[in-house]
């Protein structure tokens, strides 16, 4: 098992949502976050807004639909052709285990 958290735009947010569950992946938790990446934020005249609004999605996804899974979301987060500074990040790890908190059961 797999969990992907993806911070993206919140414009973006329904996009890809809609699109993970038309795909069988209805599973999602969104969180929203504030946060900067490389660029340092983002200066207008003489103030820098180092405090972005972002929303963070978390899932956890078999293996195999790892894959499926990133690839919606770096087509629907991106802005513009070929994307900007700001569209987000995507960040996987293994999961060991899962359980159902309700029935105690183990798994996806």
């Amino acid at each position: 098992m797999i969990m992907i958290r993806a911070i993206v735009r919140p414009e973006k947010t329904n996009t890809i949502l809609a699109e993970l569950n038309s795909a069988g992946f209805p599973a999602v938790t969104k969180i929203d976050v504030v946060g900067r990446g490389k660029q340092k934020g983002v200066r207008i005249g003489d103030v820098i807004y180092d405090e972005i609004p972002k929303e963070m999605l978390m899932m956890v996804v078999g293996d195999e639909d790892k894959e499926d899974v990133i690839n919606i979301i770096l087509k629907y987060a991106k802005t513009g052709e070929k994307g900007n500074y700001g569209d987000g990040k995507i960040f996987v790890s293994p999961v060991e285990e899962v359980y159902t908190i309700s029935s105690g059961k183990k798994g996806l």
